[in-house]
């Protein structure tokens, strides 16, 4: 692999890292400041992410930075994003990874300064995700940083997690598939708040959740029960 970026795929890196912003601010996920996001390139070790102090409807190609995964931050007007280092340390632990969106999606980030980890209450959070770890804060008062969170995604199974008091972080092959799974995991914490409200309300008791996904994974446990049963 080249030390230096194929030129084109450059280019259309921080274009879809612009585009992911964009869709992310227009959603409603993240304010115009705070959270990030990155992209892994195919032609040399190094990810495309936006910069401190640039917000997420105005990012371009002009102000995103070309971070190699050891750490060197190409020459830059922009200061480097103060989550690189769990950035970098994902992408190091995951080769599966191909793009990060960290935002602080106000109902996620509700359940995370609660302390109380995100239930999987749909069958397409149980599908897309299986569960969405809560990450203390550091030393129990700061901002999590690649120690606190490296450890939770170096599981592969792990697509998502949310940090306590900080906000959600969602992981995929492309920047694309990270952003839904930051969607997802954004409409499961409104739907959980939903669900919860409406059950305290009219004093009833949680239903259980499902342990499935898809319907297929249904059809084989109908079989397999059907089996058991004679």
């Amino acid at each position: 692999m080249s030390a230096k970026p194929d030129p084109a795929e450059l280019k259309q890196a921080m274009e879809r890292v612009a585009a992911a912003a964009r869709r992310a601010f227009g959603l409603g996920l993240q304010s115009n400041a705070g959270g990030n996001l990155s992209l892994r390139l195919r032609s040399a070790e190094a990810i495309v992410i936006k910069p401190s102090g640039v917000g997420f409807a105005e990012c371009g190609p002009a102000n995103l930075q070309l971070v190699h995964l050891d750490g060197r931050v190409e020459p830059s007007e922009h200061k480097p994003s103060k989550d690189l280092g769990f950035h970098l340390e994902i992408y190091r632990r995951r080769p599966d990874v191909g793009g990060i969106v960290h935002c602080h999606s106000p109902w996620a980030t509700g359940y995370a300064s609660a302390g109380i980890e995100i239930p999987c209450l749909t069958v397409q959070t149980v599908e897309k995700i299986g569960r969405i770890p809560l990450i203390p804060l550091a030393a129990g008062v700061g901002a999590q940083t690649e120690e606190e969170i490296g450890p939770v995604f170096a599981d592969p199974a792990v697509r998502g997690a949310v940090l306590a008091n900080h906000g959600s972080v969602g992981v995929g092959p492309d920047i694309e598939a990270a952003g839904h799974i930051a969607e997802i995991i954004e409409e499961t914490a409104h739907i959980a708040f939903v669900r919860d409200a409406l059950l305290a309300a009219n004093s009833l008791p949680a239903p259980p959740a499902p342990q499935l996904g898809t319907p297929a994974e249904s059809r084989r446990r109908k079989q397999e029960e059907k089996k058991k049963g004679g």
